[in-house]
């Protein structure tokens, strides 16, 4: 077993603090958050071993939670990184660029490995239909959520949309040549409400919408890609799949038959991929710590949150410039 500390007794903290001490595969040693008051309720409610200076927690064991506001992530994963640990980060890996550019730089330093917690990626619903995505040309994607305080203090491209940004960069594998975005501040200081056009090197062109002040929640994206359509719900864990084949000759009485302009007949067939009920956080954590025993590479690397992070700041930064072109 993998020791591990997790650093942040937020809500998130909490909720990794519970799977990690339930995991096989981790042995939780304890946490630290920079509010005493915080660290000591926390302690006192749940049992875990709280410790008030962030360097003795990092020095006791092998690998670190970072769960810390976005603004601390590169702090705290600099401090465990060059001390020697594996870290796993939640998105997004960092504040700025720069910053993540640095870590980078320090996990080929010192040899160790580091995940970025793009949950998503571990959703039954996508896990289930994710080979099935195969050169997608269109993709939209919603991502709405009643309000909540907690997350304002970033951008709700930052705070919602980057997890559709880093599904589509998994599985689109070209190049962002163009990005075009609005955003609305309604109740926080920033937006609140984003629409994105990504506009990829192989003519696949992506739509990302996310609110944080929806009257109800959703999180769906549909991939279209020749001869299929793929639809997920994030939220509820469900998928649909049409696909298009060449008719046979004497349909059957029930097959659905489509003949465009040309005389050409297609079938109409849905696919129901099975989905696997899982916990994604405690899937996330698990698959970290298999790459580490294994030395195998992990699930969502760094680079590749990095890369998330890119995309999410060129959208920001296309919020007043109206188009951003690498």
């Amino acid at each position: 077993m993998l020791k591990v500390g997790v650093l942040g007794a937020g809500h998130l903290g909490k909720i990794h603090l519970r799977l990690l001490n339930q995991s096989e595969k981790y042995e939780l040693i304890g946490f630290y958050d920079a509010d005493i008051i915080i660290g000591k309720k926390v302690a006192a409610e749940f049992g875990y071993t709280y410790f008030d200076n962030i360097n003795d927690l990092i020095d006791a064991v092998d690998v670190v939670d970072i769960v810390t506001p976005t603004l601390s992530h590169y702090e705290c994963a600099k401090k465990a990184m060059e001390r020697g640990r594996h870290v796993f980060i939640e998105k997004p890996i960092t504040n700025t660029l720069e910053e993540a550019e640095n870590l980078l730089a320090l996990e080929q330093k010192y040899k160790i490995k580091g995940q970025v917690g793009h949950v998503e990626r571990f959703n039954p619903a996508f896990t289930a239909v994710k080979e099935s995505i195969n050169l997608p040309m269109f993709i939209e994607t919603h991502r709405l959520a009643e309000f909540n305080p907690r997350g304002t203090d970033v951008p709700v491209v930052l705070d919602l949309m980057i997890h559709d940004i880093d599904a589509i960069l998994s599985v689109v594998k070209s190049k962002v040549i163009g990005i075009k975005a609005s955003g609305v501040s309604v109740l926080s200081q920033s937006p609140d409400i984003a629409n994105a056009r990504l506009e990829f090197e192989n003519g696949c062109v992506a739509n990302l919408t996310a609110s944080r002040i929806s009257l109800k929640n959703m999180r769906k994206s549909r991939f279209f890609q020749k001869d299929a359509y793929i639809s997920v719900d994030f939220l509820e864990k469900k998928v649909e799949v049409v696909r298009m084949k060449d008719a046979p000759e004497i349909p059957g009485d029930f097959d659905m038959i489509l003949q465009n302009a040309e005389g050409v007949k297609k079938q109409i067939y849905f696919e129901n991929p099975a989905i696997t009920e899982n916990n994604a956080i405690l899937d996330e954590l698990e698959s970290f710590a298999d790459a580490i025993l294994e030395d195998s590479i992990p699930m969502v690397t760094l680079q590749q949150g990095t890369e998330a992070l890119k995309v999410a700041l060129q959208i920001i930064a296309a919020f007043e410039n109206k188009s951003v072109l690498n």
